[in-house]
């Protein structure tokens, strides 16, 4: 919404100056919001599937007390993503600030949200910035675009685009724009550019580790968090994606052969409609485009660090509620044993269930096993910090078989109540907690290191030792953590892909 300077005399709330005009946010218990800040012109029309450009200037004062839309995508219940996103618009490209009241060159903190690459948003209420803004942060979360908008290609669009420019990753270009916006801009809200966290979960946390291996990111962050979304699978290649688009397109109406203007012409709810997945192998996410991506992002992590900073990484104990969820069978989870089936079996342990067996091997060789495998890469460099989720709210810990992907969040947001209203009851232990691991997340954000009261003697990660914190009711720093396993898995991985364990 946009409004004349005269709407807001007096300044009913805080008020900041960016060279694209005045915002007035809103503010409340010492924390100001501002929401709905455009980073980047809308993606819409001509410039759908194109590169984010630069977002426009406004006349007189923008409100900013109100929360904007999420990108386009399916209506789903609450916690698959944190929310529900019943606000859409295809003119989505906007970020939310969260700061202290008087803040001066505070470290920032950016949240990219998770979704699977097609659903999420940076304003749902799992989200909210308060808790982070009271420990003395700056918290912004960001909007980017989702499934057949966001990873996308077709024959035409390749066809048309012009040349040298970037295509299919329209998601991780966007993020990458959040980034150049908080750099040019966060000083006026009291960041410090210097200072800046980017951190996400799952696909989020792929971006935050794509975003990790492409040199034009240097500088733009100065440490990184990574929860649940290390990728050690290798993207699509252009020409299968390119396929894949131009099925989805006669889905959505188009004929055989349409034009990239035709396809700019697709209704926007038809081509959500078309990009429902139907298969583990239509799942959406990062493209080689032999552009912005020319090979996966961890083998180019195997061989260096395009961005070298301080990098706090890890998992939960269980993962593969995600994976499960996502149409991947239990009886898939053998395959990541390798040919050595009785070995790796024989490194998980006799008397196992078999669906206790997949589950374990799922979570470890998507979630937990990665984790290790970046933290020891990148040890190398700026230092690396492990840690495993397995806190369960303790009313539900004997129904529970560990933490489910995604349920750190609400504790380091300190959105618990919101969770509660969803999935059942939360106490004063659940929230003290939630407060403590919150802290150890600010820590890194401000020191490189997050060592904190939960876990005051957080090792650096070291392969020779192997110690992570294991962040559970009695959190402890774990040495060796499930080695057998994850040894077995990576041996596994190493061999099918041709690179070292």
């Amino acid at each position: 919404m946009l409004c004349p300077a005269s709407a807001f005399a007096g300044d009913a709330g805080p008020a900041v100056s960016l060279a694209q005009g005045r915002l007035v946010g809103s503010s409340a218990s010492g924390i100001d919001r501002f929401y709905n800040i455009p980073f980047a012109a809308a993606p819409t029309g001509s410039l759908r599937w194109r590169p984010p450009q630069r977002a426009g200037a406004w006349k007189g004062t923008r409100d900013a007390s109100r929360p904007g839309p999420a990108c386009p995508q399916r209506v789903v219940p609450a916690l698959v993503a944190g929310g529900v996103a019943d606000f859409q618009s295809e003119d989505c490209l906007q970020l939310n600030v969260w700061r202290p009241k008087d803040a001066r060159k505070l470290p920032v903190m950016v949240w990219i949200h998770g979704g699977a690459h097609v659903l999420g948003s940076g304003v749902f209420p799992a989200f909210d910035g308060s808790a982070f803004a009271r420990q003395g942060v700056v918290l912004v979360t960001i909007n980017y675009r989702l499934g057949a908008l966001g990873y996308y290609a077709h024959p035409a669009l390749s066809a048309a685009r012009p040349k040298g420019e970037a295509l299919a990753n329209y998601g991780l270009m966007d993020q990458l724009a959040a980034l150049r916006w908080v750099q040019a801009n966060i000083s006026a809200f009291g960041g410090d550019p210097k200072q800046v966290t980017l951190f996400g979960e799952s696909a989020g946390a792929i971006g935050v580790t794509t975003i990790l291996a492409q040199e034009q990111a240097k500088g733009l962050f100065a440490r990184a968090i990574v929860q649940s979304g290390v990728g050690l699978l290798d993207p699509r290649p252009l020409a299968q994606q390119e396929a894949l688009g131009a099925a989805l397109a006669v889905r959505a109406g188009a004929k055989p052969g349409a034009s990239a203007a035709d396809l700019r012409a697709l209704p926007v709810a038809a081509l959500v409609s078309a990009s429902e997945v139907r298969s583990p192998g239509e799942m959406t996410g990062p493209i080689l485009d032999g552009t912005l991506i020319r090979e996966a992002p961890w083998r180019t992590l195997a061989k260096g660090e395009p961005v070298d900073v301080p990098l706090l990484v890890g998992a939960n104990s269980n993962e593969a509620s995600v994976i499960v969820a996502m149409g991947v069978p239990p009886a898939m989870a053998m395959v990541y044993l390798g040919a050595d089936q009785a070995g790796g079996r024989s490194a998980y342990g006799a008397g196992l269930a078999e669906d206790e067996l997949a589950r374990q091997i799922l979570g470890d060789a998507w979630f937990v096993g990665p984790a290790r495998w970046l933290a020891a890469r990148t040890a190398r460099g700026k230092p690396s910090f492990l840690y495993h989720f397995d806190y369960v709210a303790a009313g539900r810990r004997s129904q529970a078989k560990g933490a489910a992907h995604g349920s750190e969040i609400p504790y380091l947001f300190g959105s618990l109540d919101y969770f509660a209203s969803l999935a059942g009851p939360i106490g004063e232990e659940d929230r003290r907690f939630g407060a403590a691991m919150s802290e150890c997340w600010v820590a890194f954000a401000k020191f490189g290191n997050p060592r904190c009261a939960l876990v005051p003697d957080w090792p650096r990660y070291d392969a020779a030792d192997d110690r992570l914190a294991l962040l559970a009711a009695n959190p402890v720093v774990a040495s060796g953590f499930r080695k057998a396993q994850i040894d077995h898995l990576l041996k596994v991985h190493a061999e099918a892909s041709g690179t070292a364990p």
